[in-house]
């Protein structure tokens, strides 16, 4: 029996069975083009040379190898013992959550939010930059993302169906956005524009003046700026968000992260803020798409973000030492680095001898058996640089030092 539907059967569209008995690919169209996500790739082929006996050393990813303040902990485990803890949960979040968001932006960040409706906490960050993909892009939209960049923003895009054009950051511009060279671009099927400082993989911080210039630019052209901004306080003394700008509100909204910032990757507890009406579209998307955080899990949340200046000063004292070694082992590579940059990891151009940050990358892991990421998996202006992640002890960076020098 065949069903028809707008004049061709649906068995035309089934893929044939191959000799063996198995099937063709069935994927969807949207995912046409989109890999696996690289580092998901990567960590099964470190895991196939550990099983070989080669012991890597990971500097790649940015997963923080610290625990959360003993506090959060002890609070996720006296609220998951309560009987009453269990059930589903709102789809805009804990109450007590989002008051602690508010008190949160307003101490840090000097932004006034309404808790009630201009917050909106998330199963992290990353889950939000889908959300709003598929809250706002039409078929064909224009979506300006960066170039370096956070590979998700792209393929997040793709998936929705976007017109995916980037805007190339420049170390000789401060890896800020060339908005002359944005002008000429048809801007007219602009939708939204990612950024992000301070600036992954880049390390730089964000200006006064830049954030203005963005705003105007996406009042110019009716853009929806979606800042993402997880880093802000990693080896940063001045933490910043996009909507602390006069008029930021009326065209932009921002995404945030306990997971860098408190050591809670794995909680995965994020978070998005904007005006009222924007909360309210991304919310009828994501309601459809998931439930309400483990409420142990949102108050503890709630209680890490009542941490003080001596959190972050401990956190930082760790990332600074280390950030030292990686220093050292970068100038072994003969890499070039600023040393000023923010964030969990240092980006560095690779020497010229080397074909692109690839090249290099493998070189160290097939010859040192330490993984450090290529530049190039965050855009094409990425291809001449690698990036090292913080996130491992003096210990092992120094191992993976003696490893580079008796190998390289």
């Amino acid at each position: 029996m065949k069903i028809e539907k707008g004049g061709n059967s649906l068995s035309d569209t089934k893929q044939t069975p191959l000799a063996d008995g198995t099937v063709e690919s069935l994927t969807a169209d949207r995912l046409e083009g989109i890999g696996e996500y690289y580092f998901s790739q990567k960590l099964r082929e470190i895991d196939m040379l550990n099983k070989a006996g080669k012991q890597v050393i990971n500097l790649g990813i940015g997963s923080p190898d610290l625990p959360p303040h003993p506090s959060v902990i002890e609070t996720l485990h006296e609220q998951s013992l309560k009987p009453n803890q269990h059930a589903y949960q709102n789809y805009k979040g804990s109450p007590i959550l989002r008051q602690a968001i508010s008190k949160w932006y307003d101490k840090w960040y000097g932004v006034q939010l309404d808790a009630d409706t201009e917050i909106l906490p998330l199963i992290g960050s990353k889950e939000g930059i889908m959300h709003i993909c598929m809250t706002y892009i039409n078929e064909g939209d224009m979506v300006l993302i960066p170039n370096p960049g956070y590979p998700t923003y792209r393929s997040a895009a793709k998936i929705a169906g976007g017109n995916v054009v980037e805007y190339t950051l420049l170390k000789e511009n401060n890896w800020f956005p060339d908005f002359e060279a944005l002008e000429k671009n048809d801007l007219k099927k602009a939708k939204l524009m990612f950024v992000n400082y301070p600036q992954m993989p880049t390390g730089q911080l964000p200006t006064k003046e830049m954030f203005e210039q963005l705003i105007a630019f996406a009042k110019k052209h009716a853009i929806l700026l979606v800042h993402d901004n997880p880093y802000s306080f990693i080896l940063n003394d001045h933490p910043m968000s996009l909507l602390s700008i006069a008029g930021a509100k009326e065209v932009s909204i921002e995404l945030n992260s306990l997971s860098k910032s408190h050591n809670m990757a794995g909680w995965r507890i994020g978070m998005l803020v904007g005006n009222e009406a924007r909360i309210n579209e991304v919310l009828r998307f994501k309601s459809n798409m998931d439930s309400g955080m483990f409420l142990p899990v949102q108050l503890a949340a709630a209680k890490a973000l009542e941490l003080g200046q001596d959190w972050h000063d401990e956190v930082n004292k760790v990332y600074k030492k280390r950030r030292e070694k990686v220093f050292q082992l970068l100038q072994l590579l003969n890499c070039e680095f600023d040393d000023q940059q923010a964030g969990m990891f240092v980006w560095a151009s690779i020497p010229k001898l080397y074909k692109d940050g690839y090249e290099l990358s493998d070189q160290v892991l097939n010859q040192s058996n330490v993984f450090i990421t290529p530049g190039g998996i965050f855009g094409t202006a990425g291809n001449h640089y690698v990036r090292v992640s913080l996130c491992s002890t003096e210990e092992k960076i120094d191992e993976a030092i003696q490893r580079i020098k008796s190998s390289i």
